[in-house]
């Protein structure tokens, strides 16, 4: 089989411009498949990026806006709903409230009207939020309702441009009653994650100054593990659904779930854009079918003479699928080699993570490989058919 290959090698290089052509359909499916799964796997790395790791383990649980009917619950998220979560659904690490208010930052001769959320103890570092400076509430500073305020990095560029906020004393409206709040942190500039507010305050401060006893706006629960807090999703969807009466009442979601169905829409994607690439490596191996029997045609003497000399029909068929199978064993190395070339070119330019999809490469390979042999084969099999008399008789 070696000495076939050998050979196999000397006829391709007799013929360069016939085996380039046999070589090219082959090339162009296998960078193709290669290119579109590593893409593929780029753009997954890319949405798991943007969502980052801390906060997948949390569900978040708001007000829907299906009409209700007339014997629709209310929900309220207040205090009670909190420990029937508890109490009635497994899987809960911990649960947050969550306020939002408009309000308007002043701070000398800078103003802003920008949305403020009040949060309760936790909830920044739960969701993996970084300071550029600065410290996190304190329990003591929910608890007791202090006037103090944590400052996106934008927010806070855009009053104090030297990065020198905290420590200062800024002026908050809410509610057109005016409050003098501490600053106490900066957040660093948040790249990945769906929590992006602008600035936060303690919800202690909230309930106190603001809206005594307030339902929150929206729940955060946060489950024991990442894959829990998929399942919480359903479970909490029917759970709100049972109390309220009212399908739809809540809008429930998770950055876990979120991040599963955009990596299954991409990996959907990635799948049938393959297949679709892969139908050229069918293609190239109907050509390669083609120029075989063109081959034996132009060989019939070589075949007659090799059968004179005692070779067995089954040495002529392994002959011709070695050097079937030796043009897309080629091919198949120059696409994959393109397609990496291709494929990092691509990432480079869009700025993404280079991510080579290695089973891929190895699955078009294999593919490649055996469309040569399948094509192959019938072409091989007349070659070990001919009668070695009519062979070199040349007929």
């Amino acid at each position: 089989m070696f000495e076939d290959f050998l050979y196999a090698l000397n006829n391709f290089r007799r013929s360069k411009t016939r085996t380039f052509l046999s070589l090219l359909g082959i090339i162009i499916g296998v960078a193709s498949v290669i290119v579109i799964t590593s893409m593929g796997s780029s753009s997954t790395k890319k949405v798991e990026n943007t969502f980052g790791t801390a906060g997948l383990d949390v569900v978040s649980i708001s007000s829907g806006f299906m009409r209700r009917r007339r014997d629709s619950v209310t929900l309220t998220f207040d205090e009670s709903f909190r420990e029937d979560l508890f109490a009635q659904i497994e899987g809960i690490e911990k649960v947050w409230y969550k306020n939002n208010l408009s309000t308007t930052l002043t701070y000398g001769e800078t103003s802003s009207t920008i949305n403020t959320s009040a949060i309760e103890y936790g909830y920044l570092e739960m969701y993996g939020m970084e300071l550029e400076s600065g410290s996190f509430f304190s329990v003591t500073d929910d608890e007791e309702g202090m006037q103090k305020i944590i400052l996106s990095h934008d927010t806070a560029e855009s009053f104090f441009p030297a990065g020198d906020a905290v420590g200062k004393k800024i002026i908050l409206v809410a509610s057109n009653v005016s409050f003098g709040f501490e600053i106490v942190g900066v957040l660093a500039d948040q790249t990945t994650g769906m929590e992006n507010g602008s600035a936060y305050i303690p919800r202690g401060f909230y309930s106190k100054k603001i809206q005594p006893n307030p339902a929150a706006a929206s729940v955060m629960v946060q489950a024991v593990s990442n894959q829990r807090a998929s399942e919480l999703v359903d479970i909490l969807e029917d759970y709100c659904t049972e109390k309220s009466g009212t399908e739809g009442s809540v809008s429930v979601t998770s950055m876990q779930s979120m991040l599963d169905q955009m990596s299954e829409i991409t990996s959907t994607m990635s799948i049938m854009l393959s297949a679709i690439a892969a139908i050229s490596l069918l293609v190239g191996g109907i050509g390669i079918m083609n120029i075989m029997i063109v081959t034996v045609t132009e060989r019939k003497q070589e075949i007659g003479i090799r059968k004179a000399l005692g070779a067995s029909p089954a040495d002529i068929r392994q002959q011709f699928l070695v050097e079937s199978a030796s043009i897309t064993l080629i091919g198949g190395i120059m696409g994959i080699i393109l397609g990496i070339l291709i494929s990092l070119a691509v990432e480079y330019v869009q700025a993404n993570d280079f991510i080579i999809n290695w089973g891929a490469c190895a699955f078009a390979f294999v593919f490649s490989v055996f469309v040569g042999i399948f094509f192959g084969l019938n072409p091989a099999s007349r070659a070990a058919k001919l009668d070695p008399v009519i062979a070199l008789s040349g007929e």
